[in-house]
């Protein structure tokens, strides 16, 4: 998470954000219908409110090269000022993937004609950040949709590559150290674009939103500081509930501890504890080499060599002897 030394703002330059819950925040805008720039309640990244931007083909509000439905902002970036800038885009999940450029935000020249310093676009199934002056594309990243994509870009804004720099965060990850680079064309100012503005040839409507749009003059004034929820460790179990998961085995799957042996506990000491009773048909039969009509007593060890018929016999041969005496 950003780590973030203060919650004051005094950095903070200029928001559009809708949290207005209109377009207030901008100073125009380039669009055929109302219809196609919406202050939307749902879904939004942040707050309140977010932008849902639709484009048609056909739709040119200025009678220009492609289609378009974008807001203005006339922030006037002059040769040598730097800020940050952090914004959020989602791509509606059937957003079109064409191999054509389809602009998301730029910081346009206030000249006339050609393309915009500095630029951020979908082609095929990328997202890209180019700079035109050199014609690099220092950033590409993925296009995933249905998914709030956060930026924040710092810029020092220059139509000298000595003196100008961009730096790029992509979903609080750094995708792009400081990079020199001119940012501005010579005599110049810049000026934000923010919507979708693509080539004319793209048939499908094209449908994205805009949410959180902050630029202010230090790296903390822009980052995001809503928390995100995580499991919380330490919330206490049930009393009485189990402390381990009734289905996670006791030892390590991956391990093979030595089997314990088996202990039948109607064993009887002296017995071969590691040898199971063979099952029959009718359950446990007896071990080896014990009839099924013996006693528990011959099971257990006795036998016919010391065992109560031996004794009882021995009795009776007495008692016949003392008759036989008192006979004679």
């Amino acid at each position: 998470m950003w780590m973030v030394p203060s919650l004051a703002f005094a950095g903070v330059v200029w928001r559009g954000d809708f949290e207005t819950g209109n377009r207030s925040q901008y100073s125009g805008e380039q669009v055929v219908s109302s219809d196609r720039l919406l202050v939307v309640t749902n879904p939004v990244a942040e707050g309140k409110y977010a932008l849902k931007v639709t484009v048609k083909q056909g739709d040119d509000p200025i009678n220009s090269s492609g289609n378009r439905n974008e807001l203005v902002y006339q922030g006037r970036e002059k040769e040598g000022s730097e800020y940050y800038y952090r914004w959020k885009v989602m791509f509606a999940t059937d957003f079109p993937s064409v191999d054509t450029w389809q602009l998301f935000t730029q910081w346009h020249h206030d000249g006339c004609c050609g393309s915009p310093p500095l630029e951020f676009y979908v082609r095929g199934e990328e997202l890209r950040m180019a700079l035109n002056s050199d014609s690099t594309i220092p950033w590409r990243g993925k296009l995933q949709r249905g998914v709030w994509h956060e930026f924040i870009l710092h810029v020092k804004w220059s139509a000298k590559a000595s003196t100008g720099f961009v730096e790029l965060w992509h979903n609080k990850e750094k995708v792009l150290a400081k990079r020199s680079a001119a940012t501005m064309y010579a005599g110049q100012n810049n000026y934000l674009k923010l919507g979708l503005y693509r080539s004319d040839t793209v048939k499908p409507v094209g449908v994205l939103y805009h949410d959180g749009f902050i630029q202010a003059t230090t790296l903390a004034d822009v980052l995001d500081t809503t928390p995100t929820p995580t499991p919380d460790a330490g919330t206490p179990t049930d009393a009485g509930a189990p402390t381990t998961d009734a289905g996670t085995p006791a030892v390590d799957a991956g391990s093979n501890p030595e089997p314990e042996e088996p202990t039948d506990a109607g064993t009887q000491p002296g017995r071969d504890a590691g040898t199971l009773p063979e099952e029959g048909p009718g359950g446990v039969l007896p071990p080896s080499g014990v009839s099924p009509d013996s006693s528990d007593a011959e099971a257990a060890g006795c036998n016919s060599a010391g065992g109560p018929l031996m004794g009882l016999a021995l009795l009776g041969l007495m008692g016949l002897a003392l008759v036989r005496r008192r006979r004679s």
